[in-house]
């Protein structure tokens, strides 16, 4: 397993992609990450997420995003959330001209679903964005949808494959906004941490960039637990 592990990492790291040479995608980059859930009473939990990108593996940076929300559990399979984020996104990769960075104030409600087929996991996320704009050109308010499809499958009870595509749809023109198609392999350290390594495939119109990720999920359960008995 370790072997198998190895050589897909490598694989990862070694891969070369031919591209156009407009927008940086003849790059392969790369995604840092950390999610945290924070459970605060049966039905509540605080979100909080923050991604650092790069336009190559080692340097370039394009974009922070900070994310947080406020979950409601309404069962073990059905979660709603409403949140917001913050992002400053840095366009002086040099095909862009060296242009100003942009930054946008976002707010989104989000419903997630969970099912399990066999020992597959899925996961349903159904997510609704406003968007606030702000550019060296100008400000602007635009509005998006956007649904993300997760399948899980357990190696062993610490190693996992999982795999999602999310699809963006703009409620403007133009319709089509993106798509992401990620797989990764992860590795459960306790019940409440675990890491995945993976590619992703991020696609615009007339435009692909190849994104290597490393994620950091770390849960947290902050109710009081009362030890002594009643």
């Amino acid at each position: 397993m370790r072997k198998i592990i190895a050589t897909l990492l490598v694989a990862l790291c070694t891969m070369n992609y031919s591209h156009a040479q407009e927008t940086g995608e003849d790059e392969l980059g790369f995604w840092a990450m950390y999610f945290g859930t924070n459970r605060v009473s049966e039905k509540l939990s605080i979100h909080t997420e923050a991604q650092f990108r790069f336009y190559e593996v080692a340097s370039n940076f394009n974009q922070m995003l900070l994310r947080t929300g406020l979950n409601y559990h309404i069962s073990d399979k059905a979660m709603a959330t409403l949140g917001y984020g913050y992002i400053e996104t840095d366009t002086a990769f040099p095909e862009f001209d060296g242009e100003q960075n942009s930054t946008e104030n976002r707010i989104y409600q989000q419903f997630v679903l969970r099912n399990s087929v066999g020992k597959f996991k899925f996961s349903h996320r159904y997510r609704l964005e406003q968007r606030f704009l702000s550019s060296p050109t100008g400000s602007e308010t635009q509005h998006r949808a956007r649904y993300f499809l997760r399948v899980t499958y357990p190696i062993t009870d610490t190693w996992f494959l999982t795999a999602y595509d999310e699809i963006f749809v703009n409620l403007q023109e133009p319709l089509f906004g993106q798509n992401r198609l990620y797989g990764a392999i992860g590795y459960k350290a306790n019940e409440n941490v675990s890491v995945q390594a993976g590619f992703l495939k991020n696609h615009f119109t007339g435009r692909n960039f190849d994104r290597l990720q490393i994620g950091i999920f770390w849960n947290t359960d902050l109710r009081k637990k009362n030890d002594e008995p009643n």
